[in-house]
């Protein structure tokens, strides 16, 4: 037994989310779906130009340590954040999940980071984000005990923006391999593959990475081809595991010759699309943990998945362990 079925480590970001309309990504230069990064003079300069906004503890991995969380399983994360308004909303909403977060905060600066999320009608959300205090995640930051005691550890792929951060990816893995444990990432998003490919190939080749998360374009930004079906063989290849969201289509996972594909969670209604592959993520790796079918986990993902989406904020309002009963997947 281990203490936590999961741990990750991300970005310890608060989202400030608002409603426009194409025209307005446009005029202010922001690329549509996208993660962009900016500096501190942007960020005032998007925020001061933003319409009513919500503000919402995020952050790619912590949405799916939240996640795990809300689903019954134990979470733990580790992330930067400063000793300031923005960080102190952090910490209060991560702790109120149940999870497990004892990262010491900057007495300094740089602030706490933050995304500026903009949702189209579509649905569709591009996020600005200021990294702030990201940047000074380190090796120190690496609670060895915590990495020994998880079950898997996961990191999202914009830890590859901040330097310091790869060092503390990499001792954290080698502790978990030390102790039988596993490994996992997310390719968080295409810009962030084209920015990282050999990197990220290389972890995986290297087994520094056993399981990888993607969405279908990243998937192929990563081998740099159209063909879907070359991409899956080849990840099969790269990484012990790989489960590949499709959107409306649902997703599939790949484990050397097997093949899973499992639909998606009818949705009602499309409200915005942020922390959907993290919210998969969480509930595939719930399943996993508890030594579920990887067709099961993939219900659970595509069932997290499909209930934040329905909603504003990339941390479900609900109960994902009562959704989950009531599907039947617990």
């Amino acid at each position: 037994m281990t203490k936590f079925d999961v741990l990750t480590i991300g970005n310890a970001i608060v989202d400030i989310i608002a409603r426009c309309d194409d025209s307005f990504l446009v005029h202010n230069g922001i690329i549509k779906g996208a993660m962009n990064l900016i500096d501190a003079e942007r960020a005032e300069l998007l925020y001061s130009r933003m319409g009513p906004a919500v503000e919402a503890s995020g952050g790619s991995a912590g949405n799916t340590a939240a996640g795990v969380a809300n689903l019954g399983g134990r979470a733990a994360y580790f992330g930067k954040i400063a000793n300031d308004q923005l960080g102190q909303i952090f910490t209060h909403d991560i702790r109120a999940q149940g999870v497990h977060f004892e990262t010491q905060p900057l007495e300094s600066l740089p602030p706490t980071a933050r995304s500026m999320i903009f949702v189209t009608e579509d649905g569709e959300r591009s996020m600005n984000t200021y990294l702030g205090a990201c940047v000074e995640l380190g090796p120190e930051d690496v609670e060895a005990d915590v990495v020994a005691q998880s079950s898997v550890t996961y990191f999202e792929g914009y830890l590859w923006d901040p330097p310091r951060a790869k060092d503390a990816i990499r001792e954290a893995a080698r502790i978990a391999h030390a102790h039988g444990r596993e490994t996992a990432m997310t390719l968080s998003d295409s810009f962030c593959v084209h920015r990282y490919r050999d990197e990220f190939l290389d972890l995986m080749r290297s087994g520094t990475v056993d399981i990888v998360f993607a969405n279908k374009q990243e998937a192929l930004a990563l081998y740099e081809t159209e063909n879907f079906d070359l991409a899956l063989r080849t990840l099969a290849k790269d990484c012990k595991l790989a489960a590949v969201t499709l959107s409306e289509e649902g997703s599939i996972v790949v484990r050397g010759e097997e093949r899973v594909r499992v639909g998606a969670t009818a949705v009602e209604q499309v409200v915005d699309t942020t922390g959907a592959g993290d919210l998969y993520a969480a509930g595939f790796l719930y399943g996993y943990t508890a030594g579920r079918s990887l067709e099961d986990c993939s219900k659970l993902g595509n069932l997290a998945a499909g209930i934040v989406i329905g909603q504003i904020g990339p941390r479900p309002m609900i109960s994902l362990a009562s959704a989950a009963r009531e599907a039947a997947l617990v």
